[in-house]
């Protein structure tokens, strides 16, 4: 599992786009993981045949743990002998690259030369397990022709201490494994697929796998391949009669939109993992840090939404996403620009303010997964169809599961628009290191004073939660005020630039 993010620690495997027995390719994508809230793709760095997927979907893994090895089909004899004796030499699982192999994506890539094999001593342990018959190929040679049925592994126990401190992926030797940066514990030793005395079935390590996976005896499945070899379709169909499992439960969803309830159960616990982990933690860590200050301010936004109508129509903005959010994205940063200390963050190590002069606009978005803040990166440089192009963007990405770690980070103010929901304003909790955090209210006609007359008007209310360690109740509400005075004479956006 490697570090996706910036000092990232576990990832959640969301999903497998591979199976044990899939052949792979240098670069292709196995699998889709989730940290720091954000989904990204993992490519395999070798090619070859999926060997083994060490952990199940739905599974939170720590950075640096194997998660998939792949047989590539090419063993050396110093891989055996690091399998079986544990030296330390070069292996497919070493954390360092050894001499001669180029560094790739994750892990590293096959090794320039290779070594004369060696024949496969018997072991004790190897002939209780599986006792040959006399003319048996386990004791050939490895000159053996080409005739003989190709090794698997035994299936025995894996120590946990076997485990590679480092990188995605490990190669599978044949006849052979290796052991922790070559003088760890021995690997599985491997040994024909052929029946033995006392009359092992026939099938490949995947489908034995794959049987192990279901809970299917292999001694029970009718063959159905050649000489009697069973086969995926051979399991899967001694499984079908099995019960399903009970479907697990979305744990980065809230319980209402992703649990499964049973029938007449009374309560359903969800696992805290996922983007509802990360979340509860920034959480925790921003309100019990910075002292929250919340402001708020109802005004009259009838002006901007008739702008917003009219540039709709402007061909020169056709394909343009107008939007209110748009309008209150331009209405914060110019407020920011007339009070800039707005956009700034406090650090506690070195007891100074950080003053930004420059604004990564941060944006709540509501996903499947949970909610996701990623960021436009200088927003305050960006001109209005830039912006909208951005904005539109930026939530299509995050509804799709496909922000990145890098948009998530670094940004300075956050906006978060809860009217989407019908709701009239909240108090928004800072986004961690962020000084402010606009929440935006439902807009709909209201009775409002207009011109000395009750009039039916456009109308929102803005909360502004900021950091009080370097904000202060002025600082705050002429940030709060500036941005309403935009909405309600949109013209300002002109007159104040």
């Amino acid at each position: 599992m490697p570090d996706v993010g910036e000092g990232l620690t576990e990832a959640e495997i969301l999903s497998w786009y591979v199976q044990p027995g899939d052949t792979v390719t240098d670069g292709q994508v196995v699998c889709e993981v989730e940290t720091a809230k954000a989904a990204v793709e993992l490519p395999i760095p070798y090619d070859g045949t999926v060997h083994e997927l060490r952990f199940p979907a739905g599974t939170t893994v720590d950075v640096g743990q194997v998660i998939i090895s792949v047989d590539t089909g090419g063993g050396t004899a110093a891989a055996e002998e690091a399998g079986e004796t544990g030296d330390a030499g070069e292996t497919a699982e070493t954390g360092q690259a050894p001499k001669g192999r180029q560094p790739v994506l994750v892990g590293y890539g096959v090794a320039e030369s290779s070594t004369r094999r060696r024949p496969r001593k018997q072991t004790a342990a190897g002939s209780a397990q599986a006792p040959s018959a006399p003319g048996s190929a386990q004791a050939a040679p490895a000159s053996a022709p080409a005739s003989v049925p190709a090794p698997v592994p035994v299936a025995v126990p894996v120590p946990e201490q076997s485990v590679p401190e480092r990188g995605v992926a490990e190669r599978v030797v044949p006849n052979g494994g290796s052991g922790l940066n070559g003088h760890g514990p021995a690997a599985p030793a491997a040994a024909p697929d052929v029946p033995t005395a006392g009359g092992r079935p026939l099938a490949k390590p995947p489908v034995r796998k794959l049987a192990k996976d279901l809970g299917v005896d292999l001694a029970t499945v009718v063959p159905s391949g050649p000489d009697g070899i069973i086969t995926r379709e051979d399991v899967h169909a001694a499984a079908a009669p099995a019960p399903a499992p009970e479907p697990e439960v979305a744990a980065d969803l809230p319980v209402t939109a992703g649990a499964a309830v049973t029938a007449g159960a009374r309560e359903t616990r969800v696992p805290v993992k996922g983007v509802r982990k990360a979340t509860a933690q920034a959480m925790v860590g921003s309100a019990f840090t910075a002292p929250h200050v919340t402001e708020f301010i109802t005004v009259d936004v009838t002006r901007t939404m008739k702008l917003i109508d009219g540039l709709k129509s402007d061909p020169d903005l056709a394909g343009v996403r107008i939007n209110p959010l748009l309008m209150i994205a331009r209405a914060l940063l110019l407020a920011i620009r007339r009070n800039p200390g707005i956009n700034a963050s406090w650090d506690e190590a070195r007891q100074e303010i950080v003053l930004k002069h420059y604004v990564n606009l941060g944006i709540a978005a509501a996903t499947p997964r949970g909610l996701l803040v990623p960021n436009i990166k200088d927003a305050h440089t960006r001109t209005l169809p830039e912006l909208a192009g951005d904005l539109a963007e930026l939530v299509t990405t995050a509804r799709e599961g496909r922000t990145t770690p890098a948009a998530m980070q670094g940004g300075t103010v956050t906006i978060t628009n809860v009217g989407v929901f019908g709701i009239d304003t909240g108090t928004p909790i800072l986004n961690p290191g962020e000084a402010a955090i606009l929440a935006v209210g439902a807009i709909g006609l209201r009775p409002w004073v207009h011109k000395g007359k009750v009039k039916p008007r456009q109308v929102t209310t803005l909360a502004l939660s900021f950091d009080h360690r370097l904000v202060d109740g002025e600082l705050g509400s002429r940030v709060l005020a500036d941005t309403a005075a935009v909405l309600e004479q949109p013209k300002r956006l002109i007159t104040w630039t």
